[in-house]
């Protein structure tokens, strides 16, 4: 049989099989689908579906999307452009060959759980009010300053502002 494309996959699961200390049996076992089989997949002989794909990598325990890509059944690029941001944010981490698996599957939850907390439109939001916090503040109209002395203290010892001196002559300082 001549070798199929199929994106160095099977050279990528023999590797991911190693570093989980898996034989070829074991995690033909373990993905439900025959030795010989997973074994024409490793040497891409095979170009397995995308339900064998995903119980493969769950028995690996790490990302179908990953092998998906590698398969050639999804396309990076075309995802990128298609999910914007978060699909270019998902395929950069998920393309990252310095990161293990593991690796990649915790910083993809983390990446989702801020998305979600943060919502549409909140993120830009959470931008704005940073760079409020980040400007320096305009001196009040009346042409107030402060005098860098705290002010009086409160019965339970907190500040209750700064003093304001001005400049008007109409009002004593």
């Amino acid at each position: 049989m001549a070798s199929l494309n199929v994106g160095n996959l099977g050279e990528y699961l023999r590797e991911q099989r190693r570093n989980a200390q898996l034989s070829l049996r074991q995690l033909a076992e373990a993905a439900g689908v025959s030795n010989p089989y997973l074994s024409q997949i490793e040497r891409g002989l095979r170009k397995p579906s995308a339900e064998v794909l995903q119980q493969v990598a769950k028995a690996l325990r790490i990302s179908a999307e990953t092998l998906y890509v590698r398969a050639g059944i999804l396309d990076a690029e075309r995802d990128r452009e298609e999910f914007g941001r978060e699909g270019a944010t998902r395929a950069v981490i998920l393309a990252d060959p310095g990161l293990t698996e593991r690796q990649k599957q915790v910083l993809l939850q983390i990446y989702e759980s801020f998305r979600k907390e943060n919502g549409p439109g909140t993120a830009q939001q959470a931008a704005a009010d940073e760079n409020d916090r980040k400007a320096p503040r305009a001196p009040e109209a009346d042409g107030a300053q402060d005098t860098g002395d705290p002010g009086p203290r409160v019965a339970d010892g907190s500040d209750a502002g700064p003093r304001h001196t001005t400049d008007r002559p109409d009002r004593p300082a």
